[in-house]
């Protein structure tokens, strides 16, 4: 009986070991982060020259070309997300201190000018151990190269006439700089005018490759070889 007793207590133990292992793993391989859009319950976008509301109908107040002209600043709230996709779900990188400066002119979208700077040192995936071997020099080297940027060539024609609290497409192309090497990208995005700020949530996909770093994959977990930059920047004059 006594043997019996000591079997069933070493079982549970076995049993509570793995579960906390697992657990453990999860949280280490897994995903921490999720994506905070700037545009709440974004709406699908509207075609050249058309702006919609979150139930795809016309917007309210309107917003005029004096508002939303000028110089702008990348706010505190701004934010970049990378996002790479491996064996078990999507890990989301956030990184919080991003500055930057934008020029708009929605009569003349080719006057247009636009810049960020990351720093990559606060790049954060809700697990320590993980952020350190990303930032450490076998992957971004982030003492040597502490910074990535983005700087737009061009931007999509805009529309004209403009509503509060409705999105609009916009396509920036630009050179995206990680680790000291340049690559030319494309985002998609939409962008919005509401409480006298103006807010963008853009996309764009990039390979490993492209930066001269190689595919972080475990022994645990195949990654893809593409991972998302996710732009989602709140800017104020």
């Amino acid at each position: 009986m006594k043997r019996k007793r000591i079997a069933l207590i070493a079982a549970g133990v076995i049993i509570v070991g793995v579960v906390t292992g697992y657990t453990l793993l999860d949280k280490s391989l897994g995903n921490n982060v999720e994506i905070e859009s700037v545009i709440p319950n974004q709406a699908t976008t509207a075609g050249a020259g058309e702006a919609t509301n979150n139930t795809g109908a016309s917007a309210g107040v309107a917003v005029t070309a004096e508002q939303l002209n000028g110089d702008w600043t990348l706010a505190e709230t701004s934010k970049v997300y990378w996002s790479v996709t491996t064996s078990k779900e999507t890990v989301n990188f956030v990184d919080n201190k991003v500055q930057g400066t934008w020029k708009v002119n929605i009569e003349d979208s080719t006057s247009m000018a636009g810049e960020g700077t990351v720093d990559m040192s606060a790049l954060d995936s809700g697990n320590s151990q993980r952020d350190e071997h990303v930032k450490g020099e076998d992957f971004l080297s982030v003492t040597e190269f502490p910074q990535s940027t983005f700087v737009v060539k061009s931007f999509s024609e805009l529309p004209a006439e403009w509503t509060e609290g409705a999105t609009v497409p916009v396509e920036m192309k630009g050179t995206l700089t990680v680790k000291g090497v340049e690559k030319d990208v494309t985002f998609q995005s939409q962008a919005a005018y509401s409480g006298g700020q103006l807010m963008l949530s853009g996309t764009t996909t990039v390979a490993f490759s492209d930066f001269g770093l190689s595919n972080p994959h475990t022994v645990v977990l195949d990654t893809e070889n593409n991972l998302e930059v996710r732009l989602e920047l709140v800017l104020t004059k």
